[in-house]
């Protein structure tokens, strides 16, 4: 139990060296909890602020607690019984007493689960928070994990950049800190344009003020949004769309301290390049935006700059100037790669992953298994193209020139470009349409929200690489456990799933993984059997008790699966929850011992009891035959009330042999027509 204390404004300001924003950004989405799991551990919970600037991270609690929150300890120790022995304590007892600092006649009892012990209340000793901000601080620096780290001097200790200075204010006065041998001081540094000197700091208003007049914005969201509004009127006065690439934008946010958006036009030959190429280079190398006008990629770009200087064309030039040399390589690894066209040959010098040997056994692998792929799947390949021999040219001539971009000059440079590269190297070199389509997307879909391949020929050209990396990596035992999965192979078994289930492709995974298991070393497909059925509930987001009554009948077509899913989600939900799931628990149990491969046969003379006739005659009427499981599911799920009327009148287990077995052959049809679709005993209504 804890209540509240006197509340004083709290300031605490890390001055660093520049942060590097990629590992910077990949923390920040914990850094306000770290500090509040700190704040609750020391009994010091309040409400704060958390603010950002790549030279600067700040903590401003307006009510933080002048002291920690009163709490009521309690101790259970030993039994009576235990605790003392001829009225006097045992060890037991004793190494209670000195737990809870208590003596002897101090100590009471309490009951607890029948039995008396001892028992001791107390309250918490309550610390003013002056005298633990120190070891907090520390302890919130030491969690926040940024990657690698950096010494500096001769300290042991490591940030992810040297800590220049710490500013700590607590109810306006200066909190004596040392840390990372720098101790703190009520001062802070504003924009190094207008600045080196440390500027004093007496309050938390007049920190906000001093920033302010310093050229430094402090809240990343009011930088934010003036790099947006700026962005809106360029875009109004100069008539362009600026292309708003998120992760971009934040990223200018974390390495700016007053952001200023500027606009400036390279030369238009460079737009001969590859709109990729160009997007690329800008945002990579220089942190531009891209520009479009007509819904074409424009020559302008708009930079956001960090400086205060007074003359931005000076700071537009000199990026022009860049970006210029940089487009210019780009221009001369184009006309490059062009010239030497595609050499798939010389993906051997490049090692896919150690055991799978190079990039080119890589693809090798991969256009056998299109090869398997394109004889499961003959049907709905010919709906495309009526010459199916053509089609499997095409089809291996993608699988062939997938990866061959690898060895361009340009994607050397960008790796972000491969694959798309490709397509356009293929494009210009006038290979068929469908193959550069198919090396675009080949890594399709590669993220959550990602699109799908456009057509049949590019799904299994991404099929083929995501199957290869899922069978080359489990046969090398690389297999993700935990949190780990440095080869993103959950995110490649999704794709597999998310690409069969789009096309409705039949893919019995079980026979698919056992015809490709010759292309790789001896392993136990039922591991990557079960990894990959496993992402289905990640896919297909259903009652996880529905997809393993499917899974439990053998089914493994992923289609299949998809479809008996949605049939049982649908026809389950307006039903009687509570009398279904005792029918299918008579009905699992009547079952138990019979045969379900055995004739099943029925004797319909032996039908006597009105409720038996009457189930018998409802299930020969069901719609089983030919019909989608949505149908099927309807008509067995219509006899539920007919089957406890069965279930309630009718003796299965009669002392004659013919009813008995009569009985429970009926029951066992309707069971097994449930059981083509899923196994009712595992469904958890």
């Amino acid at each position: 139990m804890t209540t509240a204390q006197n509340t004083s404004p709290l300031l605490l300001e890390i001055g660093t060296e520049e942060l590097p924003a990629i590992p910077f950004l990949a923390e920040l989405p914990n850094i306000k909890s770290k500090f509040q799991k700190i704040l609750k551990a020391n009994r010091l919970p309040c409400e704060f602020d958390f603010f950002y600037t790549p030279r600067r991270l700040v903590i401003i609690a307006q009510d933080f607690p002048q002291i920690q929150n009163t709490q009521v300890l309690e101790f259970f120790g030993p039994p009576l019984n235990i605790a003392y022995k001829d009225n006097t304590p045992t060890p037991a007892a004793l190494g209670f007493f000195k737990k809870c600092g208590i003596t002897e006649k101090e100590v009471i009892t309490t009951t607890k689960e029948g039995k008396e012990i001892l028992y001791c209340q107390k309250q918490a000793e309550q610390i003013p928070a002056i005298h633990l901000l120190e070891a907090m601080i520390q302890e919130f620096l030491e969690s926040l994990n940024f990657g690698k780290t950096m010494r500096w001097g001769s300290l042991k200790d490591s940030f992810i950049r040297p800590i220049s200075w710490i500013l700590c204010l607590f109810n306006h006065q200066l909190v004596p800190l040392k840390l990372y041998g720098i101790e703190s001081k009520a001062q802070t540094f504003v924009h190094r344009n207008i600045s080196f000197e440390p500027l004093e700091v007496q309050n938390i208003p007049n920190y906000f003020d001093t920033l302010c007049n310093g050229g430094v914005i402090l809240d990343q969201t009011k930088r934010k949004e003036k790099i947006l509004e700026e962005i809106r009127q360029i875009e109004s006065d100069r008539g362009i769309k600026v292309e708003m690439d998120t992760g971009l934008l934040e990223e200018i946010v974390s390495i700016t301290e007053y952001p200023t958006a500027l606009f400036g036009e390279f030369s238009e030959h460079f737009l001969e390049l590859p709109a990729p190429c160009i997007i690329t280079s800008m945002k990579v190398n220089q942190r531009y935006f891209a520009t479009y006008k007509d819904s074409k990629l424009y020559h302008g770009f708009i930079v956001v700059s960090n400086s205060l200087a007074q003359n931005p064309k000076a700071i537009v030039e000199g990026n022009i100037k860049v970006l210029r040399a940089r487009l210019e390589d780009a221009l001369f690894f184009y006309h490059n790669d062009l010239k030497t066209g595609f050499q798939p040959e010389r993906l051997k010098e490049v090692t896919f992953v150690e055991g799978l040997g190079s990039m080119w056994e890589k693809t090798e692998r991969e256009r056998k298994i299109i090869q398997v792929l394109s004889t499961l799947f003959q049907t709905q390949l010919s709906a495309l193209e009526p010459n199916f021999g053509l089609l499997l040219e095409i089809l291996d001539q993608a699988a062939t020139l997938s990866k061959a971009d690898l060895m361009s000059e340009m994607v050397y440079e960008f790796t972000e470009l491969q694959g798309i590269m490709g397509y356009y190297y293929a494009k210009d070199l006038r290979y068929d349409d469908r193959i550069a389509l198919a090396i675009l997307e080949q890594y399709l879909p590669n993220s959550e929200e990602s699109a799908l391949p456009s057509n049949l020929i590019s799904a299994l050209i991404a099929l083929a690489y995501k199957l290869d990396n899922l069978m080359g990596l489990f046969s090398i035992a690389k297999i993700p456990s935990g949190s780990r999965d440095p080869f993103a192979l959950r995110r490649a078994a999704n794709g597999v799933i998310k690409i069969v289930l789009h096309f409705n492709l039949p893919f019995d995974l079980k026979t698919i993984l056992e015809k490709l298991a010759p292309l790789y070393k001896p392993f136990d497909l039922k591991l990557l059997e079960n990894f990959i059925l496993e992402r289905l509930d990640s896919v297909l987001n259903f009652n996880a008790s529905l997809l393993r009554a499917v899974l439990t009948t053998g089914e493994r077509d992923l289609v299949q699966i998809s479809q008996k899913l949605l049939a049982l989600d649908s026809a389950l939900k307006n039903q009687d929850k509570k009398l279904l799931s005792q029918t299918f628990k008579r009905l699992a149990n009547i079952t138990k011992e019979v045969c379900l491969d055995s004739p099943l046969s029925i004797k319909e003379e032996k039908l006597l009891a009105p409720e038996e006739i009457e189930l018998y005659q409802a299930f020969n009427s069901c719609n089983l035959q030919g019909c989608d499981y949505a149908t099927r599911l309807d008509s067995l799920l219509k006899l539920n009330p007919i089957l406890d009327r069965f279930f309630d009148k009718v003796l299965v287990n009669t002392p004659d042999e013919d009813f008995k077995n009569n009985r429970k052959h009926l029951i066992a049809r309707i069971y097994k027509a449930f059981l083509e679709i899923a196994e009712i005993k595992e469904i958890s209504l």
